[in-house]
């Protein structure tokens, strides 16, 4: 079983503020970090990290960033698609890091706009009935439902992180087999019909609703340093956890995610504080 993320590919840089600034304000900062991020890399990277075969399907622009992005991509056991570069700039990520462990992001979408439905199809050409299609929030509603359209015509499972979040998605559900949001997302998108429904509460933990059951797993108890990237590890080690064991979302595959998201809010950074091969490897184990 393979797994299809399309989505976005960025280059993260990392400032650390005092406290998330109000509109109008100005305050210094320091840029502490440059990263690989997007929700669609990071979650492709973390799957293919745990052993899943992981095609990510991404725009990068043919600028020093596209360049820098394609080097860091080449160590990562992780096929990337389309393999031309695009004529735009990559997209970047500013994350704003607090004092207290909270951040903001703000992210450019220029690259992945520019990313045509019918190149998106083209990559897809491999899949099989039973692969999965993973999509975040990152394209329009229409590209989003065609690709979702497009998964169940072909018998994949789609999976689907809608965030950045959009109003318009709540349309969407009637295609989805799995859905992950936090409690923000789910108060506004209203998720009803879909199979299997995460939900996250942050530190708290989070919540598996099924057909025939709901069950909360508590958070693995973790010394926040950055919270960059802890959802997607999250959705990329639960996803990988279930697919290992040939198995429904399940209270197991909560747990093994809580521990890498642990691990994830441990560290600084984006890329760089994702739990390794080795690590995940242990972790997946248990």
């Amino acid at each position: 079983m393979r797994v299809y993320v399309t989505g976005n590919i960025t280059v993260d840089e990392t400032w650390a503020i005092s406290d998330i600034p109000k509109k109008g304000s100005s305050i210094h900062g320091n840029k502490i970090s440059q990263d690989i991020g997007g929700k669609g890399a990071n979650q492709a990277i973390l799957l293919a990290r745990c052993g899943i075969e992981t095609t990510l399907i991404a725009a990068v622009g043919n600028d020093s960033n596209g360049s820098w992005i394609r080097e860091q991509i080449r160590a990562e056991p992780l096929r990337l698609l389309p393999e031309k570069l695009f004529p735009c700039h990559s997209d970047t990520s500013i994350i704003f890091n607090s004092e207290d462990g909270d951040n903001a992001i703000v992210t450019a979408t220029v690259a992945a706009d520019s990313l045509s439905l019918a190149e998106i199809t083209q990559a897809l050409t491999g899949a099989q009935p039973g692969d999965v299609l993973l999509q975040q929030g990152n394209f329009s509603l229409e590209k989003t439902r065609s690709l979702f359209e497009l998964a169940r015509a072909n018998g994949m499972i789609a999976v689907f992180n809608p965030s950045p979040v959009k109003p318009e998605f709540a349309q969407l559900w009637p295609l989805v087999d799995i859905a992950v949001l936090n409690e923000h997302e789910a108060e506004l998108l209203k998720p009803a019909g879909v199979k299997t429904l995460v939900i996250t509460h942050g530190s708290q933990g989070a919540s598996l609703k099924t057909a025939d059951k709901t069950q909360f797993c508590a958070a693995t108890p973790a010394q926040a340093i950055d919270t960059t990237g802890a959802g997607d590890t999250f959705l990329a080690v639960m996803l990988a956890s279930a697919l290992l064991r040939q198995s429904e979302i399940d209270e197991l595959a909560l747990t093994h995610a809580s521990k890498a998201a642990a691990i994830t809010v441990s560290r600084p950074g984006t890329h760089s504080a994702f739990p390794n091969i080795a690590e995940l490897n242990a972790l997946l184990q248990n």
